[in-house]
């Protein structure tokens, strides 16, 4: 069994191809659209510049449910296939920050957010968006923002001003 303190020492870059094994079939209905997901993921990314890790854990949870419902029925077989690897990825990284500590959530947060930018690269936004880039976290680290003013998701109150805008997706 992997404790708490074992997992967050775990290596959990995707590279290995260990995540594409027994790929679960994820519920898709009607309801689903990115815009929620980006909601979800924004208020998140809010909770985590607060350094609320109560909060964040909640709405992991919520943003791992929202992904789950993204209805991708209206792209091409090739998005629909990209997308679901990008949901899976993203749910199993939400999930892990609905249970963790805020430092290993941030970890978790940093693969989170360059997935949903992969989604936005697909689906489209309907807000403009900043790209956001914080050079000092794990060797650089983007997220996204509505707001052009950066509040680092990374560091919170530690660091909270620490970025710069990497560029506008519109």
């Amino acid at each position: 069994m992997i404790t708490e303190e074992d997992h967050s020492k775990m290596n959990h870059d995707n590279s290995d191809g260990h995540h594409d094994v027994d790929k679960k079939e994820m519920a898709m209905n009607g309801d689903g659209n990115s815009q929620t997901i980006l909601n979800d993921y924004f208020n998140l990314k809010d909770a985590l510049v607060a350094d609320d890790n109560a909060k964040a854990k909640e709405l992991g949870a919520t943003l791992a449910t929202s992904l789950g419902k993204l209805d991708i029925s209206k792209y091409t077989d090739a998005q629909q296939s990209e997308l679901k690897d990008i949901m899976e990825d993203a749910i199993e990284h939400a999930e892990h920050i609905s249970e963790s500590d805020i430092k290993h959530q941030r970890e978790h947060f940093k693969v989170l957010s360059k997935d949903v930018t992969d989604m936005v690269a697909i689906t489209g936004t309907q807000v403009k968006l900043y790209e956001q880039f914080c050079p000092m976290y794990d060797g650089g680290t983007a997220w996204l923002s509505t707001k052009e003013e950066i509040r680092n998701p990374y560091y919170g109150s530690q660091m909270l001003k620490c970025g710069k805008v990497q560029r506008e997706i519109n």
